[in-house]
This record gives structure tokens, sequence and C-alpha cells, in this order.
């Protein structure tokens, strides 16, 4: 409609941290004022703007505001910062699917993915790869026969990438010839087989991180799974209710992080996480629509967990630039006495992503041992130099790496709680849940740290031990940073 204004949605922080100074009673009067007109526009000291959302009566402010009206408000409000929203995706390696999602429609060829019994697979996503440099290929969901139509020529196949929703390994085959007349087998999940979880961290008991509180900032976490204890959490996504901090419903991926962490199972018929004794907190920062999970929701979910005494919280999660907003947030849970633990990104040994390169952050690589995933296995496409003081351990080809890495978990073929029971995934999505699972094993047998006030003092002696606790696997500090966390 003519003489409508476009409205740009901006997250409002103080000059410094996420609360207003109390010095500054004019800054405290004008978030206050903001608070006061949530879900209303607001026309407190300034242009008007519609308040979204908010971290505190006087802390940050969402708002939705017309870019015109930018010069207004920081000439009203000079110690006013704005600071665009931006969005993070998961850490979890399957950018095989995203190349082939551009290329999904039907074709000449029609592969059938089979389980046990030869019994069809549904849901299974399949990219297939005639030129796996350049990304060239065709991709697909299996229907209810296990049927995927690929646009494509009979022909040589570099990869063949196999995902399928739960209960089976994700599948990789290599150079090979591909017609109509072709059936691949998935392999089930075997709950006792040993991973690269387990191998590094198998011996452990269902008191192990007993006296910590761990916060998983994610998609949230299955409510019902008969691995997993819930302490609580919260929904921090702006116009969700709170109190729905269960698995979000996409892809299961904060209740497998969740499940690395705590899971409480035991072989055959559960998995047992590294840290199964710990306070388990779910804070959801993905919506339910799917997407990626905003800064705004990001620094609300660390208050949270902050205010809710959480010791160590895990984000699996990143990409982008880094912000000013996520900044903050991370720094007052440094000051609060919290640590967090984020993934390095799964970008082909690319720079280190944001949050993991804040300086505040523990940045977790991904690693993995040869052995632990089964052949014909996704897992078997991460293998890559350099190769440790074991032969059998490697750093994940995905991961990132470079000097801002602190440590390195087992990211590569992990076995985890999924809302619909077991899965596989791997990425330094996994890896960071492992390192932090370490980490309050760690931490629990340390009391007198855990007994120090939530300050600064309290969260750099947390680091500190847990720099100590790592050991060097022989790939060097871009890759590792001080090593494996060994509780």
């Amino acid at each position: 409609m003519a003489g409508e204004r476009k409205m740009q949605q901006v997250v409002l922080i103080p000059s410094r941290g996420l609360t207003a100074a109390m010095a500054n009673p004019e800054s405290v009067n004008f978030f206050q004022a903001l608070h006061s007109d949530l879900g209303k526009t607001s026309r407190a000291h300034g242009p008007p703007m519609r308040v979204l959302d908010s971290i505190h009566s006087d802390g940050a402010k969402l708002v939705e505001i017309a870019p015109d009206d930018w010069v207004a408000l920081r000439a009203a409000q000079p110690g006013l910062r704005m600071v665009p929203v931006v969005y993070y995706r998961h850490a979890v390696h399957q950018a095989m699917l995203e190349q082939a999602a551009a290329k999904t429609k039907p074709g000449k060829i029609v592969l059938r993915v089979l389980g046990p019994d030869d019994q069809p697979v549904r849901g299974v996503q399949v990219a297939a790869f005639t030129n796996f440099e350049t990304r060239a290929g065709a991709g697909g969901v299996t229907d209810a026969k296990g049927r995927v139509s690929l646009n494509l020529s009979a022909g040589k196949i570099e990869r063949l990438y196999l995902y399928p929703p739960s209960g089976f390994w994700p599948g990789l085959r290599k150079n090979i010839k591909l017609t109509s007349a072709t059936d691949v087998m998935l392999t089930p999940i075997n709950l006792a087989y040993v991973d690269c979880v387990r191998h590094f961290y198998g011996k452990c008991s269902l008191d192990d991180g007993t006296g910590v509180k761990v916060g998983v900032i994610d998609s949230g976490v299955a409510l019902h799974h008969p691995d997993l204890r819930l302490s609580g959490g919260r929904n921090t996504v702006t116009g969700e209710k709170p109190g729905d901090f269960g698995d979000n419903g996409t892809e299961g991926h904060g209740t497998h992080v969740a499940g690395i962490i705590a899971g409480r199972g035991t072989a055959p018929t559960g998995v047992r996480g590294v840290a199964p004794g710990v306070s388990l907190m779910s804070y959801r920062v993905f919506a339910a629509k799917g997407g990626g999970a905003s800064n705004f929701a990001i620094a609300k979910a660390i208050d949270a967990a902050v205010a809710d005494r959480c010791d160590v919280l895990n984000m699996s999660l990143g990409g982008g630039n880094p912000d000013e907003l996520t900044q903050e947030a991370i720094a007052a849970a440094r000051a609060a006495g919290t640590i967090v633990l984020a993934a390095n990104g799964n970008d082909d040994r690319a720079p280190v992503s944001f949050p993991a390169s804040d300086d505040l952050c523990l940045a977790v690589s991904a690693m993995g041992h040869k052995g632990t995933f089964p052949s014909g296995t996704e897992p078997m496409g991460s293998v890559a130099r350099p190769y440790g003081k074991d032969k059998k351990d490697f750093v994940a080809e995905f991961s990132n790496i470079g000097a801002d890495t602190d440590i390195t978990g087992p990211g590569v073929g992990v076995i985890s709680s999924v809302p619909a029971g077991y899965g596989v995934m791997s990425g330094t999505s996994m890896a960071c849940p492992a390192a932090a699972g370490a980490v309050a094993r760690l931490l629990a047998r340390a009391p007198r740290l855990l007994a120090m006030p939530r300050n600064q003092a309290r969260s750099d002696a947390m680091i500190k031990a847990v720099y100590v606790g790592a050991r060097a696997l022989g790939f060097g500090p871009t890759f590792e940073g001080k090593g494996l966390v060994l509780p």
C-alpha cells in the first residue's frame, strides 16, 4: 500500500553489556519504558517502534523499526547500540544434502533403498554426485516403497550419500555404477556398537557428572525419550511458548546432542552418554517451523541458563560473522561463572566459525577413530590427515580448524538419541557435547571449583582445569588445541 513504511527487526542493547547501567538513569528509563510496551508500538523517548521481545526489563529488546528512523533513534539515545538480527545453523555434517537439494526433481534413474530382510526404507534423503569436487549430481527422498527418482542418466557415481531418518547408519558408496536396477542396503544401528564417543568415553557410571548443571542451547530435547532425564529449560524463540522446550520436531538435533552429554541408557537397549549424572537443561532457540536460530534467541537462552545456575553451556551451532549481541551474552555468562563450549563448524577445514571463535568460548574441533563405524557408512568419507600418535585417530575432513581451536572431541559417526529412537550423526555438533560431557565429569570431581563464587574467577578457573585435563593426540594445536579432555 502506498505510504506504508518498510519495517526491519533489530536488537537494541545498551552501550555496554545486555542491561542498562544503573549509573545512567536515562538509559535505564528508556529500556524499562520499552519493556512496559512489550507487544505494542512504543514511542518512548524516540521514534515509534514495535517491541517484540525483551531480555530483562532494563535489558536488550527485539524491535521492529523503520530504517528511516534509525538516525532519529540514535540521536535520541546516543548510548544505544542497534544490532542486526542474524541467524545461526546447526553444526551437523550433512552438507551433501544441501548441495543436492537444489537439483532434486524426478529423473531417469530409480534407486531403491532397503533395510534388513529387503524391507524398503522410507524417508531416506539421497544425494548422488557424478562429480564430487564440483558437486554435480542430483538428490531426492525415498517413498514408502524405498524408491527415489534421480535426475541422472545411468553411469558412474563418484559418491552416493544416504541419510535415513532414524534406526540406520547413514550410507556412503564410492565409485559405483548406478542403474534403475540398483538396490542399496542400509546398516541397522546396533546400540551395543562401540562408536567413537564410546571408544574414548565408554567407561562411565550413571553418577558421572553429578553436581554439574549443563545447558543445551539447541533445537530442544525430547521430553519423553527413555534415555533422557531433563531438569527443566526454556523456549526463547520469539512468539513461541516459553515452556515448550522439547524437541522442535525437525531433525532431532538437540535430542541427539543431549544424549551424547547425558544419555542414561544401557546397551543393547539404550545408549549411555559421557556424563549421565549431570542436571540437564534444554534451551530451545530453533523455531518449530525450522530455519536458523536468531542471535536474540541465543542471547536470551544464555541469559536464562545463567539465571538457572548452569555451569556448562553447549552450543552446537554457528556460522556467519561475529555479532555484538552474542558476544555480550557469552561475556555475561563468563562473568557469572559459567563456561560456554561451541562447535568449530563443518566447512571443510575453514577457519573456526563464530561463536566458537569468540575468545571467551571453548572452541571444539571434531576427530574420529578408524574402526568405530561400519564399512559402507557415511563416516568413512570423513577420514583424512593428519593422523595422531595412534594412527587410527584422525581429524575429520569436515572440521573447521585454526588457532582459535581450544580442544577436540569425537564427532564422526556418533550413535545417540533422537525423538523416534536412535540415529547416527557426524559433525562438530557431536564433538562439542562429547567434550561438554567430559568437562562436566572433570568438574564434578573438583567440588572446590564448583563451590567458588559465581564470577569471572570461577569460570577462568574452570577453563584452566579443562586445559590441564586435556591430552594432545598428536594432531597439532591448529587441529586439536590442547587436545582431548580426559575426565
